[in-house]
């Protein structure tokens, strides 16, 4: 089992940053790889990006390449989302996951993730 709590959302106007923490409990944190996804109101869930197990791979989908960071630190137990020069269109609720499979590959795919986070909201104003 794996608990995960966001924390870091909430209302911030076009051009501005937040960072979002994900802190994780239950298995050994650095033996899965962790990700975000987002979900704006009457569309899917939505791949954002992933971190592997170490923090030394990373994958961001297009829409956010160059403004948004994933980080993560083990000691600590927690995967951050830096997210710079935030836009409209980047509003969702926000949600951290968890991937236990082993393997070497970054999962984009919901369906991938064993464990999801409650969310947490990001408004972006205009």
């Amino acid at each position: 089992q794996v608990q995960l709590v966001e924390s870091g959302g909430g209302l911030v106007q076009a051009g501005g940053s937040l960072r979002l923490s994900c802190a994780a409990s239950g298995r050994t944190f650095s033996s899965y790889a962790m990700g975000w996804f987002r979900q704006a109101p009457g569309k899917e869930r939505e791949f954002v990006a992933a971190i592997n197990w170490s923090g030394g791979v990373t994958y961001y989908v297009d829409s956010v390449k160059g403004r948004f960071t994933i980080s993560r630190d083990n000691a600590k137990n927690t995967v951050y989302l830096q997210m710079n020069s935030l836009k409209p269109e980047d509003t969702a609720v926000y949600y951290c996951a968890a991937d236990l499979t082993l393997s070497s590959a970054l999962q984009i795919g919901a369906h991938a993730y064993d464990y999801w986070g409650q969310g947490t909201q990001v408004t972006v104003s205009s």
